[in-house]
């Protein structure tokens, strides 16, 4: 993320990075046009399209992670490897980010390690809980919301 240029110029920009382009910054303007409209599709998918041409150091905390998932996905990623994405957010924010994440795993596989376990059932297809360093379980949400050693290991022996 670059805090002084644009929202839209930094999803353009990583648009760009994925041509043979690069990041070649000194080109004309005319040349990032050519990924505008992708671009403010992408940030309308992360909900900060009314905000595009506000510089990314104006934004708050959860907006600033809408936005890095945002370029994440104009770099069209085969794989996305998410580490606790939602850690910090509010609720509204904590939404802003689940469904971008959603719609890029229809088409491509994403790997996540979250926390939140709201977070976990709205994404999650195949679960693994780890605790200490090893598998404790694997399963479905149903399948491992109800375990007692899953809810020990995360709840404590009281819950």
């Amino acid at each position: 993320m670059f805090p002084h240029l644009t929202l839209l110029d930094n999803v353009r920009l990583a648009l760009q990075a994925g041509t043979r382009l690069g990041y070649a910054f000194w080109r004309s303007d005319r040349v990032l046009d050519q990924f505008t409209d992708e671009a403010v599709q992408i940030l309308t998918s992360v909900g900060l399209d009314r905000l595009a041409n506000r510089p990314a150091a104006a934004l708050p905390y959860g907006q600033k992670r809408a936005l890095e998932i945002g370029l994440t996905l104009a770099l069209r990623p085969r794989l996305l490897l998410l580490d606790e994405p939602t850690a910090g957010l509010s609720l509204e924010d904590v939404a802003r980010i689940v469904e971008p994440i959603r719609q890029v795993a229809r088409s491509r596989t994403v790997v996540l390690v979250e926390h939140n376990m709201g977070v976990v059932a709205a994404l999650s297809q195949r679960i693994t809980v780890l605790t200490r360093g090893r598998v404790l379980a694997e399963g479905t949400y149903a399948e491992l919301r109800t375990r007692r050693d899953v809810i020990e290991a995360y709840l404590g022996g009281a819950a």
